[in-house]
Formats: structure tokens, C-alpha cells, sequence
């Protein structure tokens, strides 16, 4: 049965959407069937990321439920190598439709969560993907909590900043707790002494922080930065480090789940 997985983070800037974009390919190149949805939808950039042309249907049309969740679905299988599959469901990026998702009310949010939930049904139990993973909005946004209601394992991106890490610190106490979700931080953006030779230093004060596993150490990489996102890793560097920490975060993931 396959799972779903919520990519979340205090707030803006910890590299949340291309730890997204990354792990999909990953688990895609390990040839598994996976679904990554766009759910940032105040600030919705996987359609110019991944550069996809003709749109007909949005992930906000099916939330309001007009369309079916396969009239969203890109099929974005060649983008990555071996057999997997990899489809993406965008959040509409005009100004309308942001404007729009950020006016509903708790009625329409608890309907979204339905139709989230859905998915569980339609995409993992009936056309038998793998992983379902969300990129979702930053903070405690209600389609952020929809998100980590409806999946079965939460991976938070922070980095070293302090204002970032007290933030995720709070949010794992205020929101985590409360719905008792598998939880594991990825650090990002560390700076290279720390990631060298102190990893099981930030491993341990990792946790002695936030009381939750570390998934990952990540680096902060000038080419991964400069690449702004533009440059699917895990496909097009498979030499890369960081390429090489995606593929032990997916190890990970997959024995988690």
C-alpha cells in the first residue's frame, strides 16, 4: 500500500519545494509510481520549476471540485531515467487564483481535507502508486495542517537560522504533537564545517532541540543554490553530494514507511 509524504517548514527559504521536486525523482528513478502536489498555493512555483506548458486543470479545480484527480495529474515520467513514474499536480500560479485560495473560509478547508484524504483511495489503493507527496505551504496555513493530517509521514526543512529553528520548534510542539504524526528534520543549508567533520554533533543537538529524528544533514551547496531550483539533481547530477544525500534520505523513507 502506498504512503504519503508531507514536506513542510516553519517558513520560507529552507529549500522545502526542491527537497520536494528531488526526493520525487528519487524514489522515481528507484522505480516507484509517484505523485508530487503542489499545495504551496499562496506562493505556487513547481509549474515554472518543472516547466510545464498547457495546463488544463489545476490542483485548486479539483480542491473545488470540479474536476477529478486525474484531469490535474502531469505526466512528467521522462524527465527521469530507469522505470519509475512521475506525475505532478500544480497549484495555479495567477494572481486570481492566489488571491481566491487564500479567501476560504474553514467550511471549504474541511471539504479540501476531505477530498485529500480522497486520494488515499483514488491514487495509492486503486491506480496503485507508491508515494504521495505533498509540498506544502509554509507555517500554519490551513491547507499546510490539511496536508499533515492527511499523510502518514512528515519531513520538516529548517536550517541554522535562529528565528528558524525556535519557529519549527514551536510548530512540532504546537501542531506535531496534537496529531501524533511520524516526524523526521532535515537540516538545510549547513555550512560545510559543521556538515563535515561535526555531522554527529548536529545529529545530536538536532534532536536534543526538536526531540524528532534527523532525517538529513544537507550542506549548503553554491551550485544548488545557483541552479535556483532550475536543475533536477537527482536526475541530471546523480555524482552530485547532494544527490548522494537524497538517495540515503530515500532509503530512509522507505524503510520507514
Amino acid at each position: 500500500m502506498g504512503k504519503i509524504v508531507a514536506v513542510h517548514s516553519y517558513k520560507g527559504g529552507t529549500g522545502k519545494t526542491l527537497l520536494s521536486i528531488n526526493l520525487s525523482a528519487m524514489l522515481a528513478k528507484r522505480g516507484k509510481k509517484v505523485v508530487l502536489l503542489d499545495l504551496d498555493f499562496r506562493a505556487p512555483s513547481l509549474s515554472m520549476l518543472l516547466k510545464t506548458e498547457k495546463v488544463e486543470y489545476w490542483l485548486n479545480d479539483y480542491l473545488n471540485g470540479i474536476c477529478d484527480i486525474d484531469k490535474v495529474l502531469v505526466d512528467l515520467s521522462a524527465k527521469v531515467s530507469n522505470s519509475g513514474k512521475l506525475f505532478v499536480g500544480l497549484a495555479n500560479p495567477s494572481v486570481d487564483a492566489i488571491r481566491d485560495m487564500s479567501s476560504k473560509d474553514r467550511k471549504w478547508e474541511m471539504r479540501a481535507l476531505g477530498r485529500l484524504l480522497a486520494l488515499r483511495t483514488s491514487l495509492l489503493n486503486e491506480d496503485y502508486f507508491d508515494y504521495l507527496i505533498f509540498d506544502t505551504s509554509p507555517g500554519l496555513q490551513y491547507s499546510s495542517i490539511n496536508a499533515i493530517v492527511a499523510s502518514d509521514v512528515v519531513i520538516v526543512a529548517t536550517t541554522c537560522d535562529r528565528s528558524d529553528i525556535e519557529g519549527t520548534k514551536r510548530m512540532l510542539k504546537d501542531l506535531y504533537d496534537l496529531f501524533d504524526k511520524k516526524t523526521e528534520i532535515v537540516m538545510n543549508k549547513v555550512w560545510l564545517e559543521a556538515a563535515g567533520g561535526l555531522k554527529g554533533d548536529v545529529q545530536f543537538k538536532t534532536y536534543d532541540v526538536h526531540q524528532v529524528p534527523l532525517l538529513a544533514t544537507i550542506p549548503c551547496f553554491c551550485d544548488v543554490s545557483k541552479a535556483a531550483g532550475t536543475t533536477i539533481f537527482a536526475e541530471e547530477k546523480p555524482d552530485h553530494p547532494f544527490t548522494r544525500i537524497l538517495n540515503e534520505m530515500a532509503d530512509k523513507i522507505e524503510k520507514a514507511v
